[in-house]
């Protein structure tokens, strides 16, 4: 029997090994063949499909058309998304712009920075047309900066508003017999209310609500000049849901008219001269910046860092912001004479303290020596403001979701839940009252609870004066917007969080003019990005650990791996409360 197992495996070992050289040879062979030039021809029409999530930067998964989980998804990076309309704007070619959105993906301010570039490509007089089968909330903002828009005749319009719908665990950390122990400074300090409150507090709620509306109505006053609607009016057709048919969407001005995909293209083809749909030469982005290269000559380099992720002392590795890996890169920055100004990209919650001060060190000794200028993206709050708050300048997005200046702890006890649902119970033998500081089997006494509410004291206190410091402010003034309060890009440039509203684009251009190499620079982009099979490869590592515990522990896996994501919230942070995406 035993022969019959091993014989087994390894025959199941040797189908894995041929069917995973398969697939990397099919991939070969693909790279291979679009590795070909590409040639704009005449008379096109770019075509941008925003159906893949919205990022940073661009990313190609060759291996996602064979279904291996989806651990490394395609993304349209706005960078590259950006640089191509730039170049179509310009280029004889390129005759105008077919956008397809029927919804966003990705955050508020990425969407907002693409839309703010459909809307420059717009200044060059060329056509910027629409269409879609449905429209989600995201998709209408997105698709409204065209000059027409259409909508299959059986399709569907979301226009009524936003909402963030928190998850609260309490009541199942009660019955888990889990004890979360928690410590804060700020009342608007809301990441720990869902293992303390079965709802939002007042104070919660109240940041939530001034939160989503400056959102929405930055929105709001985006999508007005492009569908030649007043901004009272767009509100009140949201707050009553009134648009719920296509023909309510094209009676209230929101949508030009409704067209099957044929007669779409059929109508394009004449905007360009063409007879049929099908003589359209379409060109997506990819393709187009494939055909017209961005590279610069010039020495001087603006180096934009790109921190993506929560924040956490850990191994690099997508997802996450380390100080191993990016003090490394603000080092490297410095260090490097070509490099005349960084500027810090920063898309983050939050996370560890710990790890947002060693990454705040660095950038404080970068703006030393060259301008460093930080540009926020969908979030940098909490401990994504902290990492900011030593560059020379912040800008952020009208929609980026700032502050959140606080900090806390959290230190689970799992005991009651390891010895009443498993039956596993600890002793421990320590040389000292403190020895067994800080334990997850048991509650902590109050001498202990005292020590930690007091790093977390002193965390708050460091964390506002770095930032007092930062902003040009006194404590106090710091203070009175601090507590934990999240903002947005416009409510944290009313209240000095913030020196600017703009995108990365914008940032970009500060760096410049500040290192006085406004007319003569290239950009480079750090860190470098994993390719998909790079991807792929840490996906199979991590997969094939999490098997083997799976078979080792058997009916105990669930419980342990619901521990380890208790784990990750241990201990001292600096996080935003909650997160905002499209309904």
């Amino acid at each position: 029997m035993k022969f019959l197992r091993n014989f087994a495996a390894s025959l199941l070992a040797i189908a894995v090994f041929f069917g995973f050289g398969f697939v990397l040879f099919i991939i070969f062979i693909s790279a291979l063949g679009s590795s070909d030039e590409f040639v704009v021809q005449e008379n096109s029409v770019l075509r941008i499909n925003l159906t893949k999530p919205l990022a940073e930067r661009d990313f190609v998964d060759e291996f996602e058309e064979f279904s291996f989980g989806g651990a490394a998804m395609s993304r349209i990076g706005t960078i590259e998304l950006r640089r191509a309309l730039l170049g179509a704007a310009e280029d004889d070619k390129i005759k105008g712009i077919v956008l397809y959105a029927p919804t966003i993906e990705g955050g508020f301010a990425l969407t907002q920075e693409a839309r703010k570039a459909i809307s420059e490509f717009k200044e060059s007089g060329k056509f910027v047309y629409s269409y879609a089968e449905i429209l989600s909330e995201g998709g209408l903002y997105m698709s409204s900066v065209a000059d027409e828009l259409y909508l299959t005749p059986e399709g569907a319009v979301e226009w009524n508003g936003l909402s963030s719908e928190v998850a609260f665990f309490k009541n199942a950390l009660d019955k888990l017999d889990i004890e979360a122990q928690i410590f804060r400074v700020g009342e608007y300090k809301g990441a720990v209310e869902p293992f303390m409150l079965d709802k939002l507090s007042d104070e919660n709620r109240e940041q939530m609500n001034s939160m989503m509306n400056s959102v929405y109505q930055s929105m709001i006053a985006d999508m007005a000049p492009d569908l030649g609607i007043s901004e009272e009016s767009l509100l009140n057709l949201s707050n009553q849901m009134t648009v719920r048919t296509p023909q309510d969407a094209i009676d209230q001005g929101l949508i030009t008219g409704v067209l099957y995909e044929d007669e779409f293209e059929k109508k394009i083809a004449e905007e360009i001269g063409e007879t049929e749909g099908s003589d359209i030469n379409w060109v997506s982005y990819r393709q187009y910046n494939k055909a017209n290269s961005a590279y610069s000559k010039s020495k001087n380099k603006i180096a934009v860092i790109i921190a993506d992720g929560d924040i956490f002392m850990a191994k690099p590795q997508r997802g996450l912001i380390t100080p191993t890996e990016f003090v490394k890169e603000l080092r490297k920055a410095r260090e490097d004479k070509n490099v005349k100004a960084v500027v810090f990209r920063i898309n983050s919650p939050g996370g560890d303290a710990l790890a947002s001060d060693l990454i705040w060190r660095e950038v404080l000794l970068t703006s030393e020596v060259k301008p460093v200028i930080a540009s926020m993206s969908n979030y940098a709050a909490s401990g994504g403001y902290y990492i900011a708050m030593a560059a020379d300048s912040i800008v952020a997005a009208p929609t980026t979701l700032t502050g959140s200046i606080g900090i806390f702890g959290i230190v689970f006890n799992i005991g009651d839940f390891m010895a009443n649902k498993l039956g596993i119970t600890t002793d421990v033998v320590s040389t000292g009252d403190y020895s067994n500081y800080i334990t997850a089997s048991r509650s902590l006494t109050e001498a202990e609870k005292a020590i930690i509410q007091n790093q977390v004291n002193n965390g708050y206190e460091t964390f506002t004066s770095k930032a007092a410091e930062g902003r040009g402010m006194t404590i106090e003034e710091l203070k009175t917007i601090a507590s934990g309060r999240v903002w947005t890009g416009e409510q944290a440039l009313d209240n000095g969080l913030v020196d600017a509203l703009g995108g990365l684009s914008d940032a970009v251009e500060m760096a410049a003019a500040k290192a006085g190499v406004a007319d003569d620079y290239r950009l480079r982009y750090y860190p470098i990005q994993k390719t998909s099979l790079e991807e792929f490869m840490d996906m199979l590592a991590g997969s094939s650990q999490a098997k083997a515990m799976q078979e080792q522990l058997g009916d105990l896996y669930p419980y342990v791996e619901m521990i380890e994501k208790v784990k990750v919230m241990n201990g001292i942070q600096a996080r935003m409360p909650f997160e905002v995406d499209w309904k």
